[in-house]
């Protein structure tokens, strides 16, 4: 499998995991064993990191080079009023 190149796709993959990470979280508030808790917070941390990195790496490097940010609140502030996105092809 080739490196994804297409802005729209990495939006997709964005999106997903944000809801992985917001699923394992609402998982997290029922009840369970300790090695089911410790496995749901270790995926939830994993996704909402990957999210993170995608909000300042991939959107800088790979998708707008003339975005420049200075935290999350910026991030949001950005994709609010972005133009819609762009093929790379």
């Amino acid at each position: 499998m080739g490196d994804l190149k297409d802005p729209r796709w990495m939006y997709v993959k964005a999106a997903l995991l944000i809801a992985i990470g917001v699923m394992t979280f609402g998982l997290l508030l029922l009840p369970q064993g300790l090695w089911a808790r410790a496995g749901l917070q270790v995926l939830m941390v994993w996704a909402f990191a990957r999210a993170y990195y995608f909000a300042f790496y991939v959107i800088g490097h790979y998708v707008d080079a003339t975005y420049r940010f200075a935290g999350l609140l910026d991030f949001v502030r950005y994709m609010l009023r972005r133009r819609p996105v762009q093929s790379a092809r």
